[in-house]
């Protein structure tokens, strides 16, 4: 795996001699993914392709800062113990804190510039699953958010993974006792479960499909619905190879008791949403209106 891409000369300022992670490097690329991707959906929606930008930037803000929390929250143990530590460290990008994070603000943007809430809802479901792909590349490289060991063909070892996948830190990380069988096999390094690989394909065909059927029959904020019961479904599969070790209500880790949530959520505002919209603006009359939009502002702020 490739965790650093390289390091910064060290006569940059600050920055010299750190470490420039794959993880880091792929999260930027999901981010501006997303950007360019809500761009064509804002214009046919009528809404200016520039409030793509602010949605990225709230995004950034709200992800890093929900991901954190709930990483603190949910490793509170670790957090008592070394506060300091669980607060600056690199780790903790977890995903649903960063989710909840990032919809919080995008909320309250978009209500804030008076854009309607469902359409933005709408423009947001196919880039952010396709955003979702990308960034699980950077958890494939760096080596991170495996699954469990397995013996199958394309069962994939991280010696070099955060962890990596050892004997004695599966093991101790994630309380998994490895199949002896396993070990006289591969010896201390095992194959796991390639977990990121899983949800790269399938967050890839759910924000293809999403694309596609852009042009619904039913009312703003459907798709959003359709995307949060698709996500919360392919969450809550993948969960079952991750090696986790937080699961305390049965076999259920935190994770899927919000995937749970979620679809229960998404089905319920797909039949809300159910049925026939308000005349949809054509995608021409609905470019015209954002570059009349833009042309305004230049004017104001002349």
């Amino acid at each position: 795996m490739y965790p650093y891409l390289f390091y910064m000369p060290d006569w940059v300022p600050l920055l010299g001699g750190q470490p420039i992670t794959s993880f880091g490097v792929l999260m930027f690329l999901a981010f501006m993914t997303g950007g360019f991707l809500m761009r064509p959906l804002m214009a046919r929606e009528g809404i200016d392709p520039e409030k793509s930008w602010d949605a990225v930037f709230m995004g950034v803000i709200g992800g890093i800062v929900g991901a954190k929390v709930y990483y603190i929250l949910l490793n509170w143990r670790d957090t008592a113990a070394d506060p300091v530590h669980m607060i600056f460290s690199r780790g903790g990008m977890v995903w649903y804190g960063g989710f909840f994070g990032a919809t919080a603000l995008i909320v309250w943007d978009t209500l804030r510039a008076k854009i309607p809430l469902g359409k933005m809802a709408d423009v947001v479901a196919p880039p952010l699953a396709l955003s979702y792909a990308v960034g699980r590349v950077g958890c494939f490289l760096v080596g991170d958010d495996w699954g469990r060991p397995t013996d199958l063909p394309w069962g994939i070892a991280f010696p070099r993974g955060t962890p990596p996948t050892t004997v004695a830190s599966i093991e101790r990380s994630f309380g998994i006792i490895v199949d002896p069988a396993l070990v006289q096999k591969y010896g201390n390094v095992i194959p796991v479960h390639p977990t990121q690989l899983y949800e790269i394909a399938i967050s890839t065909a759910i924000g293809i499909f999403l694309w596609r059927i852009f042009d619904h029959r039913h009312r703003d904020g459907w798709l959003f619905m359709l995307w949060l019961t698709l996500a919360g479904a392919e969450r809550f599969f993948v969960e079952i190879y991750r090696a986790k070790d937080d699961r305390f209500l049965g076999p259920l880790s935190v994770a899927q008791i919000i995937s749970i949530a979620l679809i229960g959520i998404g089905l319920w505002g797909m039949a809300r949403l159910r049925g026939s919209p308000p005349a949809k603006i054509a995608p021409k009359q609905a470019a015209a209106r954002a570059a009349q939009t833009r042309q305004e502002r230049r004017r104001a702020r002349a």
